[in-house]
């Protein structure tokens, strides 16, 4: 029989996922029928307790790494995620395609065995790497819908020329990859599918970009010097989680929302979780606009301007989360409410519990919060502040071993 413990880490574990069934499309769900949903599914998992077997506390890393088998068990990944991306199931329900070219010589007509010609096939794959590689590309990758990205078991880079895009297409995981050094790329023709490929203008040199994008997870990637941002997701995007990666040495780390006045970002629903921001890092953790923005149990431990922030009066939900403030005694405020006066910004709903401040660091309060039914839906996966450490200690890539737990 299970224990009273057991019990209560369960509901936790089930609990953080109450966002992603929110996000099954790309409009607002009632979120009273999300709790309900997630109290029925409570009871009916109960027996399930074997399933939790590492008891970290975080519960994307405890659904697989204990599994000494995750080499050949590599698609159980996909029904790890939690929040807003959860029914992100890239290549799950596809074949496993091996990178062993680490060239990008054609873009229009990209080899066989290149991250290029993985990414762009119209049927699921869940893509790895026979070998440590550094790519260098030489335009965007335009990556096709239900596709995985899977570095585990590989040192793989991408860096140096531009880097992912995830432009109106859905059902996509980026996992275990380091990206870094991107650049622009465009003014070319480049091939998004097998049957066609266009013109491309000049991208902006984001790490990830997501454009008009749905139901996409990057997990447990390192960040860092990319020239626009490290993370973006704009022009309609939604149903996005972004989990435990570690990200340095960038000024705008994640833009999250097009323009204060591009409506369609209102139905933007994000989870950012387990995260480390690190050191050399400047602002936008992130900057949002008009959506709803879950921020929970990441680690701030670097931050020159200041952490989270946002216009056009977003959503954001802080909970868990630690701050350590810089020492410059100007840029300790956490948030920062942008391109408004305070008479406008005093009505969004900000909200900020169980975060852990630290060296006068402090979090600007706006509106009501979130409305009641919201914070439930969104909030109850919140583990304290006091655990950061341990729920956060693998951000980034891992250095996964071929027979041994990841």
């Amino acid at each position: 029989m299970a224990t009273f413990p057991s019990i209560l880490f369960l509901i936790f574990i089930i609990s953080l996922q109450i966002p992603s069934l929110i996000a099954s499309s790309s409009a607002v769900q009632n979120p009273e029928f999300v709790v309900e949903e997630v109290h029925r599914k409570l009871n009916a998992s109960r027996r399930k307790l074997g399933f939790l077997s590492c008891n970290t506390g975080n519960p994307i890393d405890d659904c697989w790494r204990c599994d000494s088998n995750w080499e050949t068990n590599r698609q159980k990944l996909a029904d790890c995620a939690i929040g807003f991306g959860k029914n992100a199931v890239g290549g799950r329900d596809g074949k496993i395609y091996v990178v062993t070219d680490s060239g990008d010589d054609n873009p229009v007509t990209p080899k066989p065995g290149t991250l290029r010609y993985a990414v762009i096939q119209d049927e699921p794959l869940w893509i790895i790497f026979a070998r440590d590689m550094v790519i260098q590309l030489k335009e965007e990758l335009i990556m096709n819908s239900f596709k995985t990205i899977d570095g585990r078991g590989a040192s793989v880079h991408i860096a140096g020329g531009p880097c992912i895009t995830i432009q109106y297409v859905t059902n996509i995981i980026i996992h275990g990859i380091n990206i870094h050094d991107c650049k622009q790329g465009g003014n070319a023709m480049v091939r998004d599918s097998p049957g066609h490929y266009g013109w491309r203008t000049l991208s902006d040199g984001d790490g990830v970009s997501i454009f008009g994008g749905s139901h996409v997870w990057v997990d447990h990637c390192t960040l860092s010097n990319c020239r626009d941002g490290l993370i973006d997701a704009i022009h309609g995007s939604t149903a996005i989680t972004i989990s435990n990666n570690y990200m340095t040495h960038h000024d705008k780390v994640m833009l999250l929302g097009h323009s204060d006045a591009y409506g369609q970002d209102k139905n933007m629903q994000v989870t950012i979780a387990f995260n480390h921001f690190g050191e050399g890092l400047v602002q936008r953790m992130p900057r949002c606009r008009l959506g709803y923005f879950h921020v929970v149990n990441n680690d701030y431990t670097h931050w020159e301007m200041y952490a989270i922030g946002g216009s056009a009066s977003p959503t954001i939900n802080s909970q868990g989360n630690r701050f350590l403030a810089p020492n410059d005694r100007f840029n300790k405020e956490v948030t920062k409410h942008e391109d408004a006066p305070e008479s406008e910004w005093k009505n969004w709903n900000w909200r900020s519990e169980g975060d852990l401040m630290l060296n006068g660091a402090f979090f600007t309060l706006s509106g009501a919060g979130a409305s009641s039914s919201y914070a439930k839906a969104s909030s109850l996966g919140a583990r304290p502040s006091s655990l950061i450490s341990s729920i956060t200690s693998s951000a980034g890539v891992l250095p996964c071993k071929k027979g041994s737990r990841c």
